[in-house]
């Protein structure tokens, strides 16, 4: 995939985001998992053509700047027995993202 380089960011490292809660239907990008969850963004990965659409032979335009997302691990899954600090990064495009309210 062809890197776009003309989107700015619209969040920074550190940041904590929201992802979106909404359904999908077809190729989505982004895991049922992290669906309503709150992550810090790790990384600004750069600007790409959307996959989403991309799969249905779009053109994938406009292009989508892509974050690493850090989650801690027990907040995605209350049963999980690691630490409380192990945590796990997932790529997940702007489109999918807000800023999350402070707490």
């Amino acid at each position: 995939m062809n890197r776009e380089t003309s989107l700015p960011p619209q969040f920074n490292v550190g940041q904590r985001v929201l992802v979106d809660d909404r359904k999908s239907v077809g190729h989505c990008r982004t895991p049922a998992f992290v669906r309503g969850r709150v992550g810090v963004i790790a990384e600004v990965l750069g600007a790409f053509r959307n996959p989403e659409k991309l799969a249905y032979h779009r053109p994938g335009l406009p292009a989508q700047v892509l974050y690493a997302v850090r989650f801690r691990q027990h907040e995605l899954w209350p049963a999980y027995e690691g630490t409380k600090t192990d945590e796990l990064d997932i790529d997940i495009y702007a489109n999918w993202l807000t800023p999350a309210a402070a707490i």
